[in-house]
């Protein structure tokens, strides 16, 4: 790594890393970020860190992916300390003091002592592996908070800090804590199986290619971050598919009788004029289970995006269903409480909380009929598993003779639709059906598939 090919050959692999994780980077980037090594050098770990996230990332929401692979790629030592560390009491001690003063540089050597410590596992630590839960769970460092707190106070250093603020901070400095443990034991497999294999297993993914029904609370709310600046990117693609449009497509009869007085050469093409039409848009969410996550983001995204349509109505359903476009408007909408208040508000279960599409599409079929109609674009949003009960594909059928289009978005991987209880293939006889699980498939298809 210290001669110019080597640096070369890591910087690559390290920029072809983030990209399989999703961020973007381009030829330019890549040449300022071989100029950043080159200006930085490598003797300042963190300074080269900053350095290439700055010339390689677009937004600070990247970090989650660039920390990680950086520690990968450019890791803090090679092998383990030389000296195995003490007991665990011995360094639940030293990390305690460590935390009260937050000593960055300590923290990180403890944080290698304790893998090297608590997390080897198998016949022999050296062999087989290294696991930062083992070593986390063995050392327990969320247990400390009282005795760090009180190193604090004792050192004087609580003035200015409530109790709860101090208490936040510490939590903060052992969650810093755990991010090392987490790196040094990826640092450690990397090693042995390749830093690459690693790269591409043990880091998470960007934001946009985080599974619906697989992401926990901090990558939701890490998504709903995110409508705001997707929703815009949206509006400008719909508004240039718009303008297009608009200028309709060649009215061949018209072109000839005017190439009449050019000798029969159409040198002017004359267009159909397109009559403007305004789009609506009805949704209609399934609101249960996993499933919940991504009906909430994708009725926000439509939300956002409501200038572009004359009509937008959202309806969610869980076994019955019921009109929720009130909960969604501007001002009202809170992305954190979105499924909460829908619960609360809306009339979207009886009896059971299961779903049953064939009970909420006959009730929509029976009810809201009129939601639909020759100008409507209709979004159903659901896994399409309806727990053993009737689909009722005569009320789906009857909707989408109404609409002028009418497309599926299963969050589901489509190798499990018609699986166990799932009625997908059924239902996609009827509408379009599109595999829709993580925000880059989601912003793709409603570039392509919103009527303009």
């Amino acid at each position: 790594m210290t001669t110019p090919a080597g640096v070369a050959e890591r910087l690559t692999s390290f920029v072809g890393a983030l990209r399989a994780h999703g961020v973007r980077i381009g030829t330019g980037e890549s040449v300022d970020a071989a100029r950043a090594v080159e200006e930085l050098g490598l003797a300042d770990r963190e300074l080269l860190r900053e350095g290439l996230a700055a010339t390689l990332l677009h937004g600070p929401g990247q970090r989650q992916v660039f920390d990680p692979v950086f520690d990968l790629y450019f890791p803090r030592g090679v092998g383990g300390p030389e000296q195995r560390a003490a007991g665990r009491e011995d360094l639940r001690d030293r990390l305690a003091d460590a935390l009260a003063a937050d000593d960055q540089e300590t923290l990180g050597r403890l944080a290698i002592e304790a893998v090297d410590g608590f997390g080897g596992y198998g016949s022999s630590p050296e062999s087989d592996g290294w696991s930062s839960y083992q070593t986390l769970e063995r050392l327990r460092p969320q247990t400390l908070l009282a005795r760090v707190r009180d190193n604090v106070r004792g050192q004087g250093g609580s003035s200015g800090f409530a109790d709860r603020l101090l208490e936040d901070e510490i939590r903060r400095r052992v969650d810093t804590f755990r991010a090392m443990v987490a790196a040094e034991a990826r640092r450690r497999v990397a090693e042995r199986r390749g830093r690459d294999e690693i790269a591409r297993r043990a880091v998470a993914p960007t934001a946009d290619r985080v599974d619906f029904l697989f992401a926990g609370k901090d990558r939701l709310a890490e998504l709903r971050r995110t409508v705001q600046p997707l929703a815009r990117k949206l509006a400008t693609r719909l508004a240039a598919r718009r303008r297009r449009a608009s200028r309709g497509s060649i009215d061949l009869r018209r072109t000839l009788r005017g190439s009449l007085s050019t000798g029969g050469v159409p040198m002017k093409p004359v267009l159909r004029r397109r009559r403007p039409v305004r789009p609506e848009l009805v949704l209609l969410c399934d609101v249960s289970g996993s499933v919940s996550s991504f009906s909430d983001f994708t009725m926000l995204l439509v939300q956002a995006l409501h200038d572009q349509f004359s009509k937008v109505r959202v309806f969610a359903f869980v076994n019955r269903i019921d009109e929720v476009t009130g909960l969604l408007e501007h001002g009202r909408a809170d992305p954190e409480g979105l499924g909460s208040r829908i619960r609360a508000e809306a009339a979207v279960t009886e009896f059971h909380g299961s779903s049953d599409y064939g009970m909420a599409l006959g009730e929509f079929a029976e009810r809201y009929a009129d939601a639909v109609g020759s100008r409507t674009t209709l979004f159903v949003l659901g896994d399409a598993r309806t727990n053993r009960s009737d689909p009722n594909l005569p009320a789906l059928r009857r909707i989408t003779e109404r609409a002028r289009r009418v497309h599926w978005l299963n969050p589901e991987q489509r190798s499990r639709w018609g699986t166990g209880d799932s009625v997908a293939p059924a239902y996609a006889e009827l509408a379009d059906m599109h595999e829709c699980r993580d925000v880059r498939q989601l912003s793709a298809l409603v570039a392509r598939l919103l009527p303009v």
